[in-house]
């Protein structure tokens, strides 16, 4: 029952529903689910007097936990402080639950078939709502998404915010496109999210025998992705498949490496020959373009602040109140960039714990792929999240941060 909870919850993920408890608050539906797996989780656990797991990297998710509790008391306003604390302590569960629960091959197999199901289906409702702007114009789609969608799957709140600072449009050759988004808030999340399931598309394609499905599963995600024209996306993905080609290659049958070949040979063409992604893949490391010097301008506002706060920052939540001290607490200002965000809130000591966390996982990933090729999908899944994060925070996306807890519980090795 459990098991198959878990399941639904995954599969649910990227359309779940946003409540609006009281006026002010968004709430993401899926808090609440993984608070109840997991408190009928530990029921069960304490019925059965089972123990639960504690390597060396759920160790290091608590002490990141308990470091961002301390610096709470570091923070201008502590009720923006306490929201943050309550949104990673309703998520970060999660983690503990998939950890226990998959003990096998077959049950990991069975959750990348629902989350990649879900991605796939995601990512049609993407294309199709990218291929709509040569149907009705770029307002009537925007007002769409910020009257009806927004606020059935965002929340109220989060809603205004978007509508004040929307980020769906982008400029490529001379056109303006409206990047697909599906029915999350932003491209650049939908991005991430997209590019962290890729992979694991891969691992279905190469361990089932129902090839065409997951081929065309990848090739529906990969579609999606790049109609996000997110340039973190673009730099992840080619990062990604760098990875593969240089560290991966040697250990691949001859008949995988054709396959995958081929596609290295399309990414390659894709990023490379003239044309929007190519071009909006070359502005990704253009430093005087409008977007970039946004970020650079945050990534320098952060530093100065973490030099001044080095080891409790401003408290979890009250950066935003470092730059602007009128802002509200629904703003879009963060450092775009999930290391300096977590070290300008909760001080340097966190950020590397967090930094610890992905290395621990990487290479425990990097090492069973030797024994278990699945492992080469876990891991550059991570590699992408880990590259996107460079320019983004997934990490206070519920939809992100549930999908990151998911792939770092295959931790340990399972079962065949």
């Amino acid at each position: 029952m459990i098991f198959n909870f878990f399941l639904l919850l995954y599969f649910y993920l990227p359309f779940q529903i946003a409540l609006n408890p009281t006026q002010g608050v968004d709430l993401a539906s899926i808090r609440i689910f993984i608070l109840i797996l997991f408190f009928f989780w530990a029921y069960s656990k304490i019925k059965n007097k089972k123990k639960i797991i504690f390597d060396s990297q759920a160790k290091a998710i608590l002490v990141f936990l308990f470091l961002s509790i301390v610096s709470l008391f570091f923070a201008q306003n502590y009720l923006w402080a306490v929201r943050k604390l309550a949104y990673l302590f309703s998520i970060f569960p999660l983690y503990f639950v998939a950890k226990d629960i998959l003990i096998n091959k077959e049950r990991v197999i069975k959750t990348l078939k629902t989350v990649v199901l879900s991605g796939t289906l995601v990512s049609i409702i993407g294309i199709i709502q990218f291929s709509s702007q040569f149907f009705w114009s770029h307002e009537e789609i925007s007002n769409f998404y910020f009257n009806f969608i927004g606020p059935i799957f965002w929340g109220e709140n989060l809603a205004q915010m978007v509508a004040r600072h929307p980020s769906f449009l982008v400029g490529v050759s001379g056109h303006n496109y409206f990047r697909s988004i599906a029915i999350f808030p932003d491209p650049h999340a939908f991005s991430l999210f997209l590019g962290m399931v890729l992979p694991l598309s891969v691992i279905l394609f190469f361990s089932s025998r129902k090839k065409v499905f997951w081929t065309f599963s990848f090739v529906v995600i990969f579609i999606a992705n790049i109609l996000t024209f997110s340039r973190g996306g673009y730099v992840a993905i080619a990062v990604g498949a760098a990875t593969f080609l240089f560290v991966f290659w040697k250990r691949m049958m001859w008949k995988h490496r054709i396959a995958s070949g081929l596609v290295v040979i399309f990414f390659v063409l894709m990023f490379s020959v003239p044309g929007p992604v190519s071009q909006r893949f070359v502005s990704s490391f253009d430093s005087q373009e409008g977007s970039n010097m946004g970020r650079i301008a945050m990534w320098q506002k952060s530093l100065e602040i973490i030099k001044k706060k080095p080891f409790f920052g401003t408290g979890i939540g009250n950066f935003s109140l470092e730059v602007d001290n009128q802002i509200g607490y629904r703003n879009p200002i963060y450092a775009h960039n999930t290391y300096l965000d977590i070290a300008v809130e909760t001080g340097i000591l966190t950020s590397l714990v967090w930094i610890f966390i992905l290395f621990i996982t990487l290479w425990n990933f990097w090492f069973f792929s030797k024994r278990d090729m699945a492992y080469v999908g876990f891991f550059l899944s991570l590699v992408i999240f880990s590259v996107h994060s460079i320019v983004e925070t997934g990490l206070y996306s519920p939809i992100i941060l549930a999908l990151f807890l998911i792939i770092i519980s295959f931790y340990p090795k399972y079962e065949k």
